[in-house]
């Protein structure tokens, strides 16, 4: 029933009063505006259900005191950790409390007895990482490890890869303290039967017997309707209440329960010593049948995981650039499927002696390399610990791999992980095949071959009514077939909006009914998370999906080119829509992605809360022009448009990209603010600012002058800007260097020219040194110097950005026509050729340009690498810190840099391992924005160059990433150019013979 405007009135009145108790009773965010609520609206299942609002906690008490007050006001609660569940565990109408912002933290760790206590938000990751100095690790592994809390963990019983040794969450969960809805705080514990010596209020023993004496009830029903499987994390864990020897633990019922029974402030785990030994065997199979049914003979050997990886996940890894390299070095010919067996006992003697022993096993069961399809395979020994990294993390990306097809259709999760028996495991997924070629769809599958769940998904597009039919068909079918082979429905994602709803098929009506009892007798106001585990919607309740039936993103002009995804915008509804919510983009540590959301810490500075924005805003859910509105501003304010997304991200999303596309909608509805103007125009000003440096740089020197830039354009007062020179970087000759060198065009950009010129005249240097005649030339049209248009795209100005790139292309084509490389060393300069030039122009001769145009380290990597590259290098320093500029990282050309450096005689090169150094481009200057940068330069960044002896070199190829280091540290970074040219200073006033890079690199 659509609801009237009367009752819009009441419900927003009745939510600002609730939002004004909030923000008066607690410290913590509350957050009832529309966009925030969107971007709790999703997890990472199918559904959308807008909440009423959300509240971030600054400590347990205040999350307590949040759900009083919302029981007061007739709400209901649904806690919320990283948002990753993907059963819609995570989203409801009433409020959300998010724990994973403030409460984070290890309470007690005893070392002695491999036990600690967390809240319930700390994320998984982050807890091994303060564990591991001790030697101990919590082994729950779940693929989702750098951004699932321990709470959520808790609440879906996850499971992880290593399940088959480790167990699951229920197995290592010694006791929870938790609140029940009333408010009432209970421990969580093991308990006798006769509940002596437990130390509880009245509320608490009776609630513990009451729950001891339905196990005791029950106990003949639970054993003989409880699927024999360890994966089984359906419905509520019943079977944790049946007589034991001694003892119940009554935090196994809370595990698994999703939040619907109690609100958890403690979590008390098992730990266990950290893996220091394995190896891998990648066990080939020409048919995915027969990798099936040999998982039952491969567990046999005792390995702690056997996880599939099949053909099309194989196939899509491929297309990924970051795992390429992975796959190509363990992947042999074209298998149908592969198993990969772990081994880590603590002897790594053992460990090969059983990786020896899976190769026999599997020529035992009659694979080999040179046999017929059916039985073609074998076993790729993986003993190399930083190859061992990259095929653990394709594996654990395999979910955001599967996503990462362009098309409507997608992977779906509702039949994903069932679990079955492993003797039945190749029936099973051959018949489920045949299901799902039934509905007219195919399926992807990967995961836990050793314990018969498998992430299984097929290809559906929920927009349309006869997928959503298909969807449910199959549902139906599957899980009549898991019931034939007395599995589970659920084996590790839980239950939520999805599987609630067929746990009566699956467990039988008495079943229900006593979870219906728990649920009662816990929370008998249904206040906490309902419509999970039980009184569930229907899983096919269109009006709670993503894409409801009114779903639609009307027709809107776009600036970038988004033809390969489909939709409006000419795509770009596509690429926005690509966004899965898995929340790979929420990890605190390793590459770069997202250096906002590492400072602040809040879902609206995450790349997943900024796409989901996106998507509510063109699909007219957050209002009228919400595209180029003040609060879509607010939410994009803080990306710093760092590209780590467009790598990092498995599905790709590129929120730099799509920061354009929303700037430009603003600049042509709201026009530029003067901050813009500054920024945007700098190179067609810069010329004329250096006649009149002095005068130009005048504002650094004066107090006044900072504060009035800082009124009127936004510039902190705190930031001195980049000082332009008199003597800006030109050239007389247009070609300098041998006239028999090998031929290459330098780009000389605007910020290096104009600020910096060292780093040109270091790099032309080198090159000419080196033997390579280099070209310089003037601008086609004789105008201006060369711009890539960058400036001018992060103010939105594409069509003058347009301008700049037709010039630089007019100007190179005639070299790279003949195949001269363009270099450059401004990282965000010149790798904008190689991305935002495709974007605006699609011709063949910008497809040149931009397949020509390489770094300046790159350049040098790859002649030496060729054995071309003569340079006499001598040595300057004992030590170089070296910090990767972003884009460098984001299109893999960081490595050059790290390559290059280790040509200089006795320099010992150590990265920093940072993520965005927070000056990027015009943000580190922002009055509004000053201090997020510094925060994200603290996380790693200048605490390490403050680390580093004075004799240490800094070196850092990104204009923006030198000032960064200046202004946070005092120490002066250097491009690598100039670190090269002082090497070959060093070379020639040294007569000693030094090193020729002649060999090809490694690194």
């Amino acid at each position: 029933m659509a609801i009237t405007e009367a009752e819009k009135s009441k419900n927003s009145a009745e939510n600002s009063a609730l939002a004004g108790r909030l923000a008066r009773e607690i410290t913590g965010e509350v957050l009832f505006d529309r966009f925030n609520r969107g971007r709790y609206a999703t997890d990472a299942s199918f559904y959308q259900i807008m909440p009423a609002g959300v509240v971030v906690p600054r400590t347990v008490d205040e999350a307590l005191r949040a759900l009083a007050i919302a029981r007061d006001d007739g709400r209901i609660v649904t806690p919320r950790g990283g948002g990753t569940s993907q059963c819609g565990q995570t989203v409801n109408d009433g409020i959300v409390i998010d724990l994973s912002k403030h409460l984070n933290r290890v309470l007690t760790l005893d070392v002695e007895n491999r036990t600690c206590v967390v809240e319930p938000g700390i994320v998984l990751d982050d807890l091994n990482r303060q564990l591991r100095p001790h030697g101990l690790w919590f082994p729950v592994d779940v693929s989702t490890a750098s951004r699932a809390t321990i709470g959520g963990m808790a609440g879906n019983n996850s499971c992880g890869g290593r399940s088959l040794r480790y167990g699951t969450m229920r197995d290592n969960t010694l006791s929870m303290d938790a609140a029940l809805a009333d408010g009432a705080l209970l421990h969580f514990g093991e308990v006798s039967r006769d509940l002596t010596q437990l130390n509880s209020s009245d509320e608490g023993r009776d609630l513990f017997g009451d729950m001891l004496a339905l196990g005791q009830r029950e106990a003949h029903e639970i054993a003989e309707k409880f699927p024999k499987v360890q994966r089984r994390v359906g419905g509520y864990n019943l079977d944790a209440l049946v007589p034991r020897n001694a003892a119940n633990n009554m935090a196994h019922l809370l595990v698994g329960s999703e939040g619907t029974l109690a609100f958890t402030t403690k979590v008390e785990l098992k730990l266990w010593p950290v893996i220091r030994n394995k190896v891998l065997g990648i066990c080939h199979f020409g048919s995915f049948y027969q990798a099936m049914d040999a998982a039952q003979h491969l567990v046999k050997l005792r390995p702690i995981a056997v996880e599939l990886v099949d053909r099309t996940m194989l196939a899509l890894g491929r297309e990924i650039a970051m795992f390429q390299p992975i796959i190509g070095a363990s992947i042999r010919g074209d298998p149908d499927a592969v198993l990969i067996v772990e081994f880590a006992e603590e002897d790594q003697a053992e460990n090969v002696r059983r990786l020896k022993q899976l190769g026999e096993l599997m020529a035992d069961l009659g694979f080999g390399w040179d046999r017929e399809q059916r039985k073609w395979g074998g076993v790729v020994e993986i003993t190399d610990p930083g190859l061992q990294t990259g095929i653990a993390d394709f594996r654990a990306a395999g979910l955001n791999v599967m996503m990462s097809m362009k098309q409507e259709g997608k992977p779906v999760s509702f039949v994903e992980d069932c679990a079955v028996p492993l003797p039945h495991l190749a029936d099973y997924t051959e018949r489920l095949n045949a299901i799902f070629a039934r509905h007219g769809t195919r399926g992807t599958m990967y995961a836990h071959a050793s314990e018969g769940c498998l992430h299984v998904r097929p290809v559906l597009n929920l927009k349309l009514e006869k997928d959503v039919k298909a969807m449910r068909a199959i549902a139906e079918e599957t899980f009549e077939m898991v019931r034939e082979y007395k599995g589970s429905h659920s084996g590790e994602h839980g239950d939520g909006l999805v599987r609630s709803e067929f746990h009566e098929t699956m467990f039988g009506a008495r079943i229900i009914a006593d979870f219906r009892e728990i649920k009662h007798r816990f929370d008998p106001d249904n206040v906490l998370n309902p419509g999970k585990i039980v009184d569930a919607p229907k899983m096919d309740d269109r009006t709670l999906f993503r894409y409801p039936p009114d779903y639609r993103v009307p027709e809107l002009k776009t600036v970038l080119d988004w033809s390969a995804y489909p939709g409006a915008g000419g795509g770009f509804q596509g690429a926005v829509e690509m966004c899965n919510n898995n929340g790979a983009c929420r990890k605190l540590e390793g590459g770069v992605m997202c250096p906002s959301y590492r400072a602040t810490r809040n879902e609206k500075d995450v790349t997943r809360g900024r796409a989901n924005t996106l998507r509510l805003a063109i699909s007219g859910q957050l209002g009228p022009d919400a595209l180029s509105s003040d609060e879509m501003m607010d939410t994009l304010k803080l990306c710093v448009s760092c590209k780590a997304c467009r790598h990092e991200c498995p599905v790709g999303i590129d929120m730099a990209k799509m920061k354009i596309e929303v700037l430009a909608a603003r600049a042509a509805r709201h026009g530029l603010s003067l901050r813009d103007r500054l920024v945007g125009y700098l190179p067609r000003y810069a010329a004329l600012a250096s006649r009149f440096a002095p005068l130009a740089n005048w504002r650094n020197n004066s107090p006044l002058l900072r504060k009035l830039f800082q009124k009127f354009a936004g510039i902190s007062a705190q930031r001195a800007l980049p000082a332009f020179r008199r003597d800006v970087f030109s050239s007389d000759a247009e070609t300098v260097g041998p006239a028999e060198g090998r031929e290459v065009v330098l780009f000389a950009d605007t910020f290096n020219r104009a600020y910096e010129r060292e780093n040109l005249d270091a790099a032309l240097r080198v090159l000419v040194e080196g033997g390579y005649r280099v070209h310089i030339p003037k601008p086609a049209d004789n105008g201006r110097p060369l711009c890539c248009g960058r400036t001018f795209l992060s103010a939105g100005l594409v069509d003058h950005a347009r301008t700049e790139l037709d010039r630089l292309v007019a100007t190179y084509a005639p070299f790279a026509a003949r195949g001269v490389p363009i270099v450059g060393l401004e990282p965000s300069c010149l790798l904008t050729l190689r991305d935002e030039l495709l974007s605006l122009r699609s011709d063949a001769t910008a497809k040149s340009i931009s397949a020509h145009a390489l770094l300046f380290e790159e350049f040098l990597v790859r002649e030496a690498e060729a054995g071309r590259l003569q340079l006499p290098l001598g040595p300057i320093a004992g030590k170089a810190l070296v910090h990767g500029h972003c884009h460098q990282k984001s299109f893999g050309a960081f490595k050059p840099v790290e390559q290059i450096l280790r040509l200089v005689p006795d320099l010992n090169v150590e990265t920093i391992q940072s993520s965005c150094c927070g000056m990027a481009g015009a943000f580190g200057y922002g009055a509004e924005t000053y201090q997020t940068s510094i925060d994200m330069a603290e996380l790693s960044l200048l605490p390490a160059v403050r680390r580093a002896d004075d004799a240490t070199l800094i070196v850092a190829d990104g204009t923006s990433c030198r000032h960064q280091i200046k202004d946070g540290t005092e120490r002066s970074a250097l491009h690598v150019a100039r670190v090269l040219a002082m090497s070959l200073e060093r070379a020639r006033s040294n007569p000693t013979p030094s090193p020729i890079a002649k060999e090809p690199l490694h690194g």
